[in-house]
């Protein structure tokens, strides 16, 4: 009886201290922009505030950056007010993403009431068995195209709730859902063969013919792709193997058991399901088409949305209250992830608000400007990298940036062609692993992943990209990648 007792002591002490350690590990994603929040406002009284003077060039009517003109000002470090107030003040300046997020999940709400998701996703992977992995490079290369082409991103999101129920019916991992549709649209950006809000501005600010480098920019764009198909899909078939090697194995069994389907007891599709997911799917076209023919964006996308909630209630026979009671329900899915993409900005306007952005660009120029040309391409794109997690909008960093490094690339004899190159994969590759990618961090919240495991999983790809990057940031550079 002692020694059953003991073993029993210790089996508890062994599963409190384990639970313990999960929660010391795993940071909560709000913790993890609160840290961020706060590095922030230490670096207003560590960094001087700052200046350029801008100029409009007369030959493109493009206002660049006077590089010689840099001056200190007057420090403006916030106060407590003005600390708490951002959160508040990045909600609202996210709030085209946050209400376009509560419209997606409630569209999910509805569409899951209906009960025909779920019957779809478990005849698709009955067909698939044993051959479930092709899901992932199929899936991949349609994410990726989207966003090297269309500049698709935080739409991607609608996607996640559908993902994460294939994956773990499939005997994957959480991770993989975020890794199918995240890493392959990084990768898209990466390239962003004809994506308007990165490429796009950053030629219009260089002055160079829209889309030209078409051909090196896919090439980066598969060789980044076809590593992170290779990447998810073996890790996805050795979890699937061997489960428990996954690091977030008791996270999936506490929090994502629900998704997984039954495929030994599928139910029979019926005429209310059919019709249901035809209509569902047929929103998420008319969507994703209408985003490439006519530029549709988070508003347009929205009511989409909303019509294929109701059309899709209505099919699948539920009451007008049901449809409103789900709609709701699927909101409230979306809270922490909306509340995240809002918090994202509250670093970036204390930064903004404090006047330190131009010192953070004025040692991003000198650091450029002071290494031997040789790798001031690699360079230039490493910084990139590193202001896109202060500054995680593409097209926010190329109004910030480009001004700047157009005039630095001219004087140092580097195309303006192989800066943009440097910008964009400066750009891309962090907004998969920086605690300021609102999308990608709401995306783990969705499927209860800490961040920690994120970068975990992540990390031995990041590397693998970041010295590729720097390898095609060189090679455009020494190569005069033009027209000029």
């Amino acid at each position: 009886m002692s020694s059953r007792l003991s073993k029993l002591l210790t089996d508890r002490e062994k599963a409190r201290m384990s639970k313990s350690s999960d929660e010391a590990v795993s940071m909560h994603s709000l913790l993890v922009l609160g840290i961020m929040l706060l590095i922030c406002v230490l670096l207003t009284y560590i960094i001087p505030a700052g200046t350029y003077q801008r100029y409009t060039d007369t030959g493109t009517g493009i206002e660049l950056v006077d590089t010689e003109s840099f001056q200190f000002i007057e420090r403006a470090p916030p106060g407590l007010i003005d600390v708490f107030k951002s959160l508040t003040l990045g909600l609202q300046k996210g709030s085209d993403i946050v209400f376009y997020l509560l419209i997606v999940g409630g569209m999910f709400g509805v569409i899951n009431a209906t009960g025909a998701l779920n019957i779809g996703i478990a005849n698709l992977l009955r067909l698939l068995k044993n051959k479930e992995w092709l899901l992932i490079p199929v899936m991949m290369t349609a994410f990726g195209c989207g966003s090297a082409f269309c500049a698709n991103y935080e739409e991607y999101l609608v996607f996640v709730p559908l993902m994460l129920a294939c994956c773990i019916t499939a005997g994957f991992d959480s991770l993989t859902a975020v890794a199918v549709i995240f890493l392959s649209a990084t990768a898209g950006y990466a390239g962003g063969m004809t994506n308007a809000f990165t490429v796009g501005k950053a030629q219009e600010i260089a002055a160079l013919p829209l889309y030209s480098g078409f051909g090196y920019r896919l090439q980066i764009f598969i060789i980044l792709l076809g590593t992170a198909v290779v990447y998810v899909t073996v890790r996805a078939i050795r979890m699937k193997k061997r489960p428990k090697l996954s690091i977030v194995y008791a996270f999936d069994r506490k929090y994502n058991a629900d998704k997984h389907l039954n495929l030994s007891r599928i139910p029979k599709m019926t005429a209310r399901h059919t019709i249901t997911l035809v209509i569902f799917l047929a929103g998420l076209i008319y969507a994703v088409s209408m985003v490439i023919i006519k530029g549709y964006y988070v508003d347009e996308l929205a009511a989409i949305f909303i019509m294929t909630s109701i059309a899709a209630g209505i099919s699948g026979g539920l009451s007008p209250n049901k449809i409103c009671r789900s709609f709701v329900n699927g909101c409230k899915d979306m809270l922490l992830p909306c509340l995240i993409i809002g918090f994202v900005n509250s670093s970036i306007l204390i930064l903004q608000d404090a006047n330190i952005m131009d010192t953070i660009l004025y040692a991003f120029a000198a650091a450029v400007s002071h290494v031997p040309k040789s790798v001031a391409p690699a360079v230039m794109f490493a910084l990139h990298d590193v202001f896109n997690i202060f500054v995680p909008s593409g097209s926010a960093q190329a109004s910030v940036t480009m001004p700047l490094m157009i005039p630095i690339a001219d004087s140092i004899g580097m195309t303006r062609q192989a800066a943009v190159v440097a910008y964009q994969l400066g750009d891309a590759l962090t907004n998969a692993l920086s605690p300021t990618s609102g999308e990608v961090l709401a995306a783990i919240a969705i499927c209860r992943v800490p961040f920690s495991k994120w970068v975990r999983y992540l990390l031995p790809l990041f590397i693998i990209w970041f010295v590729t990057s720097a390898v095609f940031a060189t090679a455009a550079a020494f190569t005069r990648l033009g027209p000029f």
